[in-house]
């Protein structure tokens, strides 16, 4: 890749994240090219700072908007490089939090599936709209098709990096009983408790 493209990825990506990211999209059974793994890698080395989740005005000072509101500023931002640079943000910030913090998204009026449009949106807009090399582009087409397959790699690497207690797991039962996710399924097992199949299918 260029060394001059806006895109920068990790010139020796910390072996933890590697791992973790690898296995993830191992046992999710997502394909994907090596960049789109590398981005992936980068994303969680990025928000390892909390900071890096929050847009900063002109004079550098962190600003604390919602997605919308986000989302709204880079459509109206008139020059194409800062317009990317907030829709890759927007991206960025929706992939990491509704993977990350999937579960504390389920208890909230915003759920995960709006993080999902959004950020889906935000990549595709980056992908249409960026002027960099091709290999850039198939990296922000790839996260838009299969954001919804990311989230649920990052919400995996949640689970094993969290440390887990009673209500961890009883967080992780009840997203099991409203979406039957095979990743809750097995984080369930894990703990040595067996999901019943036939609970909350009248919420279906």
């Amino acid at each position: 890749m260029s060394g001059k493209s806006s895109l920068t990825l990790i010139a020796q990506p910390q072996d933890y994240f590697r791992e973790l990211v690898t296995s993830a999209l191992g046992r999710q059974k997502v394909m994907t090219q090596p960049e789109t793994e590398f981005y992936l890698v980068n994303l969680l080395n990025q928000f390892m700072t909390t900071d890096q989740l929050y847009s900063r005005d002109e004079q550098g000072a962190m600003k604390d908007e919602p997605l919308a509101l986000m989302l709204k500023e880079a459509l109206e931002t008139p020059q194409p490089e800062a317009q990317s640079a907030l829709f890759r943000h927007v991206g960025d910030v929706s992939l990491y939090v509704a993977g990350y913090f999937q579960d504390s998204l389920n208890r909230k009026l915003v759920d995960v599936d709006y993080y999902i449009g959004i950020g889906g949106s935000a990549y595709q807009q980056v992908a249409t709209r960026t002027m960099e090399e091709n290999i850039l582009r198939a990296v922000y087409q790839e996260l838009a098709e299969k954001f919804g397959s990311f989230v649920e790699v990052l919400a995996e690497i949640s689970d094993k990096t969290a440390p887990k207690t009673e209500k961890d797991l009883l967080r992780m039962y009840e997203l099991w009983v409203r979406t039957r996710s095979e990743r809750a399924a097995k984080a369930l097992q894990e703990a040595g408790i067996l999901p019943n199949k036939t609970i909350g299918k009248d919420w279906q």
